[in-house]
This record gives C-alpha cells, sequence and structure tokens, in this order.
C-alpha cells in the first residue's frame, strides 16, 4: 500500500527529446535507493497507442517487455537495469490507456450522465494510475518520467495533473526538467537561451521546475549555472551539469557529485538512511567498464536500420546493454559492430567478413526482410566454428537453417515467411491462429515470463548452474526422473519450433537444452561443445533481465567463448 506522505518526483524534457530523460530518471533512482529509500519509477508515453507493442522499431526504438507480458518503451529497461527492480504493468501509462479506460466508463455510466470533459476526469484517471503505481510497489519515492518536452500538445494533461498534485501536497511534489545546452561550432559558446526558454514554457503550464539538469557536450562552468540560475529562478546549487560521457553507468556517480541526491531529500524533507557508500558495487562496476582488461570483437547481425543516414541503434538497446554487463563481470571490452542482414541478403556485403569477429550475435525481428542474409550468417557461423548466439527470431532461424543444411531440407522456412512452405519448421502456435484471424494483433503475442526446465550436461545448463547471480529453482520434470533447473524468461513471439520437426532435428544433432515443463514448447536450442564451441539460440530474450550487477549467465557464457578464441 502507498505509504503516507508517499513522495512524487516528475521529470519533463526541455528544448529537445533524446537526450537523456530516462536514464536521468535512472541514475536519480539509483541515488535515492543507495541512501535507503525504496522507489518505483513509472514511464508515461503520451502517444495515443494503448502500448509500444504495435510500434516500428525503426522509429521509436526497441519495445521492452515486463514480467507481466506489458510491452512498454525502452525506458522502462533502463530503469531495471539500473535500479535492479522487475516492474510491474502498473509502472506504464500512455494517452491511449487513460483515454480508453475514461471513454469506457463513460460507456457504462460510470461518470452518472455527467459531461466528460479533459479537466478533471482526463486529469483524475491519470493521477489515479499514477497513485495506484505507488499504492501497489509499497515504496518511498514515485519517479515519474513524462516523455516528449514540455510544449508538446499531447503531454500538456500529464503536467496538469502532476501540477494539480504539487498544489495539494506541495511538500511532497518536486518537479525536475531536463535541458539542452548546445555549443554551435561557429559560435564556441554553450547557450543557456534554450534552457530558459524552455523554462518559461513550463512555467507558463503553472510548473515551476525545482532541479534543472542540463545536459552539454562538456560540464557546465559556475558562470553558465549562474545564468540558469537567475533567468529560470532556481538556486545556483540546484542546477545539475550532466556532461556526455563515455558510459551512461556513470550517470549516477556523475550527479552525486553536483549533490543531486542530498538536494532531493533536502527539497522533499527527507534524511538519508544510511551512513555507507550505497554506490560502491556500482562505483566498482564503472570501473571495470572504463578499465578493461581485454576485448573481443562482436558483429550484430540486424535489420532494424532503416531510419535515414543514422544507425537506430535504439532497436537492439537491451541487447548492447546485456552485452556490457557481461563484459564488464569478465574485465573485458566488447567491440560492437552492425552488421545490416538487407544488404548481406543482397551482397553488399560478404558474409565471408564474420571471419573477422569473435562472436556473432543475431536478435529478434519480425518479417521477411533481411532472413536470407541472416540465414547465410547463420550457415557460415556453424560452418566455420565462430560463437553464435541466436536470439528468438535468431533462434527461429537457426533451427531452419539446421533443417535446410543439415538435414537436407531444401523448402524449409517458417510459417511467417512462407505459409506454404512443405517443411514449417517454425509454425504460428495454435492460439495465435485465431487471434491473427480476427485482426488481433496488439498486446496478444506469447509476451511475459514463461518458466523452462533446463537438461542437465547442456551448454545452457551449465551457464545458468554457474551464474552466482541466478537462483534457480530444482524441479524434477524429465521423464527420466533426473532434477532439472527452472529458469523464468521473458518472451515475446507467435511462432515457435514445430513439434512435428522436434525429433529429426534432434536425431540430426541438435540439441533442445531448454523446454517448456510440459515439453511442448522448445526453448532453448544448441549444438554439443565437442561439434561447436557455442552455437545457441532461445526462443525468449535474455537481454531483458540482465543487470549491470547480475548479468545475464548465456551472454556471459558466449563472450567468455569468444575471449577464449580470440579476435
Amino acid at each position: 500500500m502507498k505509504k503516507k506522505n508517499h513522495k512524487y518526483i516528475f521529470v519533463i524534457g526541455g528544448v529537445m527529446s533524446g537526450v537523456g530523460k530516462g536514464v536521468a530518471v535512472s541514475a536519480i533512482g539509483k541515488i535515492l535507493q543507495a541512501k535507503g529509500f525504496s522507489v518505483n519509477p513509472v514511464k508515461v508515453d503520451p502517444y495515443l497507442n494503448v502500448d509500444a507493442g504495435t510500434m516500428n522499431p525503426t522509429e521509436h526504438g526497441e519495445v521492452f517487455v515486463l514480467d507481466s507480458g506489458m510491452e512498454c518503451d525502452q525506458d522502462m529497461g533502463n530503469y531495471e537495469r539500473f535500479m535492479e527492480v522487475n516492474l510491474g504493468s502498473e509502472d506504464y501509462i500512455t494517452s491511449g490507456m487513460v483515454y480508453k479506460q475514461v471513454i469506457e466508463k463513460e460507456r457504462a455510466l460510470g461518470y452518472k450522465g455527467k459531461c466528460v470533459e479533459a479537466i478533471p476526469h482526463i486529469t483524475d484517471e491519470i493521477r489515479r494510475r499514477i497513485e495506484r503505481a505507488a499504492e501497489v510497489s509499497g515504496s518511498d519515492v514515485s519517479l515519474v518520467e513524462i516523455g516528449g518536452t514540455v510544449g508538446d500538445y499531447q503531454n500538456i494533461m500529464f503536467i496538469e495533473a502532476a501540477r494539480g498534485m504539487k498544489l495539494k501536497n506541495p511538500g511532497d511534489v518536486l518537479f525536475i526538467i531536463v535541458t539542452y545546452l548546445p555549443i554551435p561550432n561557429k559560435i564556441g559558446e554553450m547557450k543557456t537561451k534554450p534552457t530558459q526558454n524552455a523554462v518559461r514554457q513550463l512555467n507558463s503550464y503553472g510548473v515551476q521546475p525545482d532541479i534543472i539538469i542540463a545536459r552539454s557536450e562538456v560540464a557546465l562552468d559556475a558562470k553558465r549555472k549562474e545564468k540558469i540560475a537567475i533567468w529560470c529562478n532556481v538556486p545556483a546549487e540546484a542546477v545539475v551539469s550532466a556532461p556526455d560521457i563515455e558510459s551512461i553507468y556513470e550517470v549516477p556517480l556523475n550527479f552525486e557529485r553536483d549533490n543531486i541526491g542530498a538536494l532531493i531529500l533536502e527539497r522533499l524533507g527527507l534524511k538519508s538512511r544510511v551512513r555507507k557508500d550505497g554506490l560502491a558495487k556500482w562505483r566498482n562496476f564503472v570501473a571495470r567498464v572504463k578499465n578493461p582488461k581485454g576485448e573481443a570483437k562482436v558483429a550484430i547481425v540486424g535489420k532494424y536500420f532503416d531510419s535515414g543516414d543514422f544507425v537506430l541503434s535504439d532497436a537492439y538497446i537491451s541487447v548492447i546493454e546485456a552485452i556490457k554487463h557481461s563484459a564488464a563481470k569478465l574485465g573485458i571490452k566488447a567491440n560492437l559492430t552492425w552488421l545490416n542482414a538487407k544488404k548481406l541478403e543482397t551482397g553488399e556485403e560478404k558474409v565471408e567478413t564474420l571471419k573477422n569477429y569473435a562472436g556473432v550475435i543475431v536478435p529478434g525481428g519480425f518479417g521477411e526482410s533481411g532472413i536470407e542474409g541472416k540465414l547465410a550468417v547463420i550457415k557460415y557461423c556453424r560452418e566455420n566454428k565462430i560463437p553464435f548466439l541466436g536470439l528468438c527470431y535468431g533462434m527461429q532461424l537457426m533451427c531452419v537453417e539446421f533443417a535446410r543444411n543439415v538435414l537436407g531440407l531444401k523448402d524449409a522456412n517458417t510459417t511467417e515467411i512462407n505459409p506454404e512452405a512443405p517443411h514449417k519448421i517454425i509454425d504460428i502456435m495454435p492460439d495465435q491462429k485465431k487471434k491473427l484471424a480476427e485482426g488481433n494483433y496488439g498486446g496478444s503475442m506469447r509476451l511475459g515470463a514463461y518458466p523452462a526446465q533446463l537438461i542437465p550436461g547442456t551448454i545452457a545448463h551449465r551457464a545458468y548452474s554457474n551464474s552466482l547471480d541466478y537462483k534457480l529453482e530444482v524441479k524434477s520434470y524429465l521423464p527420466d526422473g533426473k532434477a532439472s533447473k527452472l529458469i523464468s524468461e521473458r518472451h515475446r513471439h507467435r511462432y515457435e519450433v514445430n513439434p512435428e520437426y522436434v525429433e529429426e532435428l534432434k536425431k540430426n544433432g541438435l540439441v533442445f537444452s531448454g523446454k517448456s515443463p510440459d515439453n511442448k514448447l522448445m526453448e532453448i536450442a544448441e549444438l554439443p561443445r565437442r561439434v561447436h564451441p557455442f552455437f545457441l539460440g532461445t526462443q525468449f530474450h535474455p537481454e531483458f533481465k540482465s543487470r549491470p550487477l547480475a548479468p545475464h549467465p548465456l551472454f556471459t557464457e558466449f563472450l567468455k567463448v569468444c575471449v577464449k578464441l580470440g579476435k
């Protein structure tokens, strides 16, 4: 339940999007945890989509999935990674959710015939959801990030709801604005005017920020802080410098140099509950990130790059961070290279370039484009014994490639690509057929956390069992009565390995080292180590469970092999 005098911190963007509000919220949450407070972060997305599940990753970035199955914004992934928590569906709010709830309530005469309006009914629903998230979490502080930037039409209702909450409980609500200070090349001076205008815009909504987080290429000097303080009506010490840095995981440490933790506690009338350095383990992690003892060259073969002249690595952000976590644990740096599956498919890029990498990852995705390029990559890695990790679609294509080139089923395919294929190695799950026939696409996949059993003696089993960060439950599910480790991983897919081909794949050497407890769904596929150093795929998304201080064992095992083999 929500605690008495629960505190709320609202974080709003100014000047432009994409400057790190989500990382700022994550860092603040980490700092508050280090001072002894429990925190529940909440992401507000002002778009009218009910959730992020139907959004194009080349435009919006990665769709992150919670244990509950909620498909949400990638910032939720940042929150979970930094704060080492598993968030609930209540911690994600969109305009679509809010308006849908209000309209459904109106249709059911929930407002008793009143005229339903944006104020107070929409703002009341927003406040209800924010307070509900606090109540469910039982936290001390709610950190609420309002997506977009001040001045965006679609986030006005959320700012208005937050303003009303501060009006009701002024000592329990804090406002932070994250702005950007440009340094134009031809001028060579850091400009504060965009920040001044952003704060003035926020003032026009009746909100005065308590703290300004100033993003820029370099740290702010005292002169700039004084100028912002004068024009934005905040003390100079409430202007927090946030310069560009090599690793986002340095942000909590940088913020603390400007005493943001003490500043927030003072403004909210709180006192630190710990005397020790609550960020000690985090500092050690950051030190390992910044001072690697070796490196491994890893290629990520994706296809969500159609975003103009710039590679949208945000489409695979959880994979990237999971690699970083495991690399830090091993004391190395993973040098990542992006390879476009579409170019590999057309021959614009040659698959033989893979010999230059210590390992290759094929992440998840949907649809037909670039698939033959990915299949060529998988075949090359299998035949040339290059460590390979396939995630979701990557595992499915791994099975298709094995069927084509080992079983000799040249027409093998996935139903997603060719519904008429004579050998449907990957087929749609039975319950999904009806949903697709009805046009039910949103929130209808196999979503969220599901258990799986591990087969003893396999690479996957050893990786999980050797990880001190993963406490696995032991169950006796196997037909021969042997004990099996039970894991819980997050899913997002409609298709599975076709049960009709499982035995044939196994007879030819493919090992299904992870299965659903009822043995019907294949969760992990691999080749034995005597055949290949590391050739493994997962139907689930292990990247969603990786944390900086608790890296995912499969990524760690993959990188171990990459380091051992060199490159």
